[in-house]
């Protein structure tokens, strides 16, 4: 084929201020939203950089799923943030229950959220500001849980009659990973032994999912005594990655991450990743979306405004783990 006969697809246009293959780039983009991931056009679908988050997710489906790995929040980022106008709980929450503590500390804990989880999402406080208060949040939750003497023998009676609700979608994203041999690395803030349990129930407790949370010690008779080893926050979750993530060794040689949150803190799960080559973040905006949305359409990738689906990572993860030889 000669020179000629290909001139016109190599054409640049000329900008001003910009050198580009303009073409190629809306080949790509329209390639994207119109067949390959027509989930990526949704209105609930905001993108600061939609051609870097195109060239990175190709980037990724041209390395394979060999090379990947998904690093995900729980609560409220697996699991849905409401349904039907009503809150669904947090692994915390599902500890609320007359089944586990009593009605005093249940109003104790409701005193803290109110008090706590305002600040932990006000767009006008850093995260430096915030990090000692979730500290205290968190310290005084468990604190209250170990006075309960919360028996381990009921944690999964308490799962099981709880509104507790995994996003729409969740079976494809969980089935998938496996089928694919694809390690998901949930890391959480909330309650290990519960997060287990509501992977349990759901029937997607797969080899290939590793977790990192607050988990539970119970003595000799199954009595709630204390909080294994070092307190998981919404803001510390870096220095978790990093003392964690090394250690798995599933995860070694995947230099690619798509990584799923809800909260700003949970763009430093994959700070432990050695060598990554190329991170997707995805964020779920959940809550106060109008104070919130330039401060995560700034952070994210992508922001799912809303969403209570697993239809957009489903459908990028679909097009990663997709063989195209002539691509």
């Amino acid at each position: 084929m000669s020179f000629h006969s290909n001139i016109d697809y190599f054409y640049v246009y000329y900008i001003p201020w910009i050198y580009t293959p303009v073409r190629t780039v809306l080949a790509i983009w329209h390639q994207l939203t119109k067949t390959e991931i027509p989930e990526l056009a949704k209105c609930s679908v905001l993108m600061r950089e939609r051609s870097r988050v195109e060239e990175t997710i190709h980037a990724m489906q041209r390395a394979g799923a060999g090379n990947l790995q998904v690093i995900s929040d729980f609560d409220m980022t697996l699991t849905k943030f409401a349904h039907n106008g009503k809150r669904v709980p947090t692994t915390h929450n599902i500890l609320d229950t007359r089944l586990l503590i009593n009605e005093d500390c249940t109003k104790k804990m409701r005193e803290l959220l109110n008090t706590y989880y305002p600040i932990e999402i006000d767009p006008g406080r850093s995260a430096e500001e915030k990090l000692p208060l979730m500290v205290e949040w968190w310290t005084k939750v468990h604190e209250l849980l170990i006075q309960q003497r919360i028996r381990k023998d009921r944690l999964a009676q308490a799962v099981k009659e709880s509104s507790a609700m995994l996003r729409d979608g969740y079976k494809v994203f969980f089935d998938h990973l496996e089928e694919q041999q694809v390690p998901l690395l949930i890391f959480s803030a909330g309650v290990g032994d519960v997060l287990e349990e509501v992977i349990q129930q759901n029937n997607v407790f797969h080899p290939n999912v590793h977790i990192i949370s607050n988990y539970m010690d119970f003595d000799q008779t199954g009595v709630l005594r204390a909080f294994k080893g070092q307190l998981i926050h919404t803001f510390n979750k870096r220095e978790g990655a990093l003392t964690h993530a090394a250690g798995l060794r599933e995860l070694q040689g995947r230099p690619n991450v798509l990584l799923l949150g809800d909260s700003l803190g949970d763009l430093t799960m994959a700070d432990g990743v050695p060598e990554h080559q190329n991170i997707l973040t995805i964020g779920f905006l959940n809550d106060q979306v109008e104070e919130r949305k330039e401060l995560y359409i700034n952070s994210f990738d992508i922001v799912l405004v809303k969403d209570e689906t697993m239809d957009v990572p489903n459908a990028v993860l679909r097009y990663i783990t997709s063989s195209r030889d002539n691509k």
